[in-house]
């Protein structure tokens, strides 16, 4: 029989120098990183799929994020009440434009049935409303008004802010419970006004919605101090209302605290 043929074999590698633990790390952050940059292009390319896909009109440039940032309407902290009130007809809408949002702020807080006089011409949305007490901070409170059907469009008016204000007199009243001291003082006697049988000045501005003649309507009435509107497109549930004070002659500053309190 012919000699067995001698069987080649793999030369046997030479030793490896062991690698160092930092280097074996290294390594190890080297694979993550690519191991995500796969992924996130992965992502991309589902997201683009998708976007111009099913679910186009969705997501991406067909249907632009919107900001969750309310718009302000009154004067920024601090501001030049001068200075804001100069700037407000720049902000009206154009003429013929669309209806938009606005603040109509008063010389002086009013009760319900002048209110719903001076703002004659724009739809009433909500009401900020404010007991007035001599050097005593008291609270802004933020009211929508419910639609009320009535054959009179002012009676209506009036009958909203009236349910508006005895919805803030409930809030008081729960304030009062809730604090101590002259905070609770101030909450009671804001509850009390509020609650009178007889209408009280007590609407320190309201928000409406109404087109560039509406509100320069309703801005050319005696009492009403400032109309500041919205940008278009903005709906009422994105604003944020931070009215002027009447004792705010010279700056959007904090007024006096240190008045008595009836009844404290």
């Amino acid at each position: 029989m012919p000699a067995d043929r001698p069987r080649w074999s793999r030369p046997p590698r030479p030793p490896q120098p062991a690698r160092s633990p930092r280097l074996a790390r290294v390594a190890r952050v080297a694979r993550w990183v690519a191991l995500v940059a796969v992924t996130g292009l992965l992502g991309l390319a589902l997201l683009g799929f998708l976007r111009d896909g099913p679910l186009r009109g969705l997501i991406g440039p067909d249907r632009p994020a919107r900001s969750t940032d309310a718009v302000r309407l009154g004067p920024e902290p601090g501001q030049s009440v001068s200075a804001y009130l100069a700037g407000l007809p720049a902000r009206l809408p154009p003429p013929g434009g669309p209806e938009v949002p606005a603040l109509v702020q008063f010389a002086e807080s009013l009760d319900a049935p002048s209110v719903s006089r001076l703002v004659a011409g724009a739809r009433l949305a909500s009401a900020v409303f404010r007991v007035p007490l001599p050097r005593v901070q008291t609270a802004l409170r933020f009211q929508p008004l419910s639609p009320v059907d009535l054959p009179d469009p002012a009676a209506a008016e009036a009958r909203r802010l009236a349910l508006g204000q005895a919805a803030a007199a409930r809030e008081a009243e729960s304030a009062a419970r809730r604090l101590t001291g002259r905070s609770a003082e101030v909450a009671r006697y804001e509850a009390g006004a509020l609650d009178a049988s007889a209408p009280c000045r007590c609407v320190l501005a309201v928000l409406v919605v109404g087109d560039r003649t509406a509100l320069e309507t309703v801005a050319a009435r005696p009492g009403v101090r400032a109309v500041d509107a919205a940008p278009a497109d903005t709906p009422v549930t994105a604003v944020a209302l931070a009215p002027l004070l009447p004792e705010q002659t010279n700056t959007a500053a904090p007024v006096p605290d240190d008045g008595p309190v009836p009844g404290g």
